[in-house]
């Protein structure tokens, strides 16, 4: 009997509940005397944050760990690989080069920015906005429901290279996105960035990088980790 087969169906039904309610709640609720989803705070609306970028990504996911659970596969590193649905194999990539690296990236980064001057990257003025519920679904139980899911569900990582290739673009994509804000609408979507001078900028976000690249590598460390006691596939 694996990991999975008793506990990982409940925790997934559960979590994607949480995250679908969570998600519904923001887009509909939070702060929606300043803007709806398009137009919070002005240009990009939710858009701009990528806590908002995460939120969607982990609801997406955990709706589609559900889903794999009822038309996909659920096949374990000791079954052989042919045997895996589409379904499943998309699944375990999306958990590898964005959901894991990207959801630790927030919860790390938020806290430990927040530690140092809330101001900075989560402004008291938003605590009347938004629920501590929201926040903390959003920036803490992140990180403990990653870890818990990695336990419980073998994820086959893709080839390193293309694997971290994945997650540098989707950071990419995110950093051109936040500079173009700034460049045409002259708002810096994190106050942090706003206070660094060009060079600062530049070693920041080549620190921030480097820790995307990280958390992937972290992220198949701990899955070799966890089921170490098991047969390694040959990754295609």
């Amino acid at each position: 009997m694996t990991k999975l087969s008793s506990l990982g169906l409940p925790f997934i039904a559960s979590v994607a509940t949480l995250y679908v309610y969570s998600f519904t709640y923001n887009v509909t609720s939070v702060g929606i005397k300043s803007g709806n989803v398009f137009t919070f705070k002005g240009y990009g609306g939710k858009f701009k944050f990528l806590t908002f970028w995460n939120l969607s990504i982990q609801t997406i996911y955990f709706a589609l760990s559900l889903v794999n659970f009822v038309i996909g596969s659920n096949v374990p590193p000791t079954a052989d690989p042919k045997r895996k649905t589409a379904i499943q194999k998309f699944r375990d990539c999306f958990h590898a080069t964005i959901v894991f690296p990207t959801g630790m990236f927030v919860v790390m980064t938020f806290w430990a920015i927040y530690a140092v001057d809330r101001e900075l990257v989560y402004p008291e003025s938003l605590d009347k906005i938004i629920p501590a519920w929201v926040n903390h679904v959003n920036h803490t139980f992140v990180l403990p429901i990653l870890l818990i899911e990695k336990y419980l569900i073998y994820h086959q990582y893709p080839n390193k290279g293309k694997g971290i290739l994945v997650i540098l673009a989707f950071a990419l994509t995110y950093l051109v996105w936040i500079l173009w804000i700034a460049y045409k609408a002259d708002i810096w979507v994190y106050p942090v960035l706003k206070v660094l001078d060009t060079p600062q900028k530049a070693i920041f976000i080549f620190f921030l990088m480097l820790l995307f690249v990280s958390l992937y590598l972290i992220g198949e460390g701990l899955t070799i980790f966890l089921w170490r006691k098991t047969p390694k596939q040959k990754r295609r």
